[in-house]
């Protein structure tokens, strides 16, 4: 088991919780159902903390850095995270209602099942109190220029990590087959199987379209082929789709963008700040599956409801660790107070989640190295002044 990636296990999960509930075992999908409900509290309990440990850390680490072109790259990698969340909206807005519609939203076969007992974990501070001290730390540690603040936060940004890494990461299939089998147990779960499916299709077709999208506004401005330039990313792609982490496929991004003219100086300077600050798939990911797990209740976020939670979500996740997921558990607490997600609803966003992180992580990098073109040629500009 070990040796399985998340991915596999995850679908294992899914497959044996669905098994068990279907299979009407009461006392083995109340057990699940317990560990799902012990574990959903854990997770709040632990959101805020994630929120801190990510945000705080990342705003210090930007704030220490200066320069005209930090603002530049920043502001176009946030704002390249937001116009694809507001692409993936329309997306799904237009084409979720086809695969989504009345006779596809959760029906129950009027059998319930609970967990033999529940433990209560309150967290320590609500969602936005923990971002707002989120902000005031790292404005604070980044201002100050201080060290010993800032290696604390490290420390503990560092133990975050950790638990999602030992403890988050390898019960999560578990939880899944929580939530799974209690779908089955109460005939929920083939109007959800059969949607998932075609979500991460539409997620894909998405994130293709607006890496072209990128590469075709870079070629305009820069005067570059668009096609030839994505053709150099590919190794970075394809490295991202197996690593599931920008951080780690930092070299082979910085390699491919170079091979694209950008200068050295460049590349090793925008490609590791773009890897933590640029998760324009992951945003995309993120605002389609929202909604198509809202509307499996018959929910369908409005674009108001949607914007705001985008435009934090692009700054929650700055620095989200490099490991499976780490986008989708900064988000949690965001689809908990602005979207109104439930603990069934964020089981099943994380699932459909992490079932193609490792393809919106290589959106990710490879939009990166559009960035870099056009840095490139403003740096460019600013030598010849």
């Amino acid at each position: 088991m070990k040796k399985l990636g998340l991915l596999p296990k995850l679908l294992l999960g899914i497959i044996l919780g669905i098994i068990v509930g279907s299979t009407k075992i009461t006392f083995l999908t109340r057990i699940l159902v317990t560990f799902s409900g012990i574990f959903g509290s854990f997770l709040g309990y632990i959101i805020p903390l994630i929120i801190i440990g990510f945000v705080a850390p990342g705003i210090a680490e930007l704030g220490k850095k200066a320069g005209k072109l930090l603002g530049i790259t920043a502001g176009l990698a946030y704002g390249s995270t937001i116009l694809a969340g507001i692409l993936s909206f329309v997306s799904a807005k237009t084409i979720l209602p086809w695969l989504i519609t009345s006779g596809t939203e959760l029906a129950s076969n009027g059998l319930t099942v609970e967990g033999y007992f529940q433990i209560q974990i309150p967290p320590i501070m609500g969602v936005m109190t923990a971002l707002v001290t989120a902000f005031l730390l790292g404005l604070g540690m980044a201002a100050s220029q201080g060290k010993t603040m800032y290696n604390f936060m490290k420390e503990f940004q560092n133990i975050i990590n950790m638990v999602i890494t030992n403890i988050i990461i390898p019960f999560l299939p578990v939880h899944i087959a929580g939530i799974f089998s209690k779908m089955a147990y109460t005939g929920e779960v083939v109007s959800t199987i059969s949607v998932f499916g075609k979500v991460v299709l539409l997620v894909l077709l998405t994130h293709y379209f607006y890496i072209f999208i990128q590469y075709l506004v870079a070629g305009l401005y820069t005067g570059r082929n668009p096609f030839k330039s994505l053709k150099q990313m590919l190794p970075a792609y394809l490295t991202a789709i197996g690593t599931q982490s920008s951080a780690a496929t930092i070299p082979v991004t910085v390699r491919s963008t170079k091979t694209n003219n950008v200068a050295d100086e460049v590349a090793e300077f925008v490609i590791p700040l773009c890897a933590t600050i640029h998760l324009a798939g992951s945003t995309i990911t993120l605002a389609i599956c929202a909604i198509a797990v809202m509307a499996l209740d018959g929910v369908w976020l409005s674009f108001s409801q949607v914007l705001p939670f985008i435009l934090m979500s692009g700054v929650t996740m700055v620095a989200a660790p490099g490991v499976p997921g780490g986008a989708i558990m900064a988000a949690l607490g965001l689809l908990q107070t602005m979207l109104g997600f439930n603990e069934s609803q964020l089981a099943l966003m994380m699932a459909i989640y992490i079932a193609q992180d490792s393809f919106g992580t290589a959106a990710n990098v490879t939009g990166d190295g559009a960035i870099a073109l056009v840095i490139n040629k403003i740096a460019k500009k600013q030598k010849e002044r």
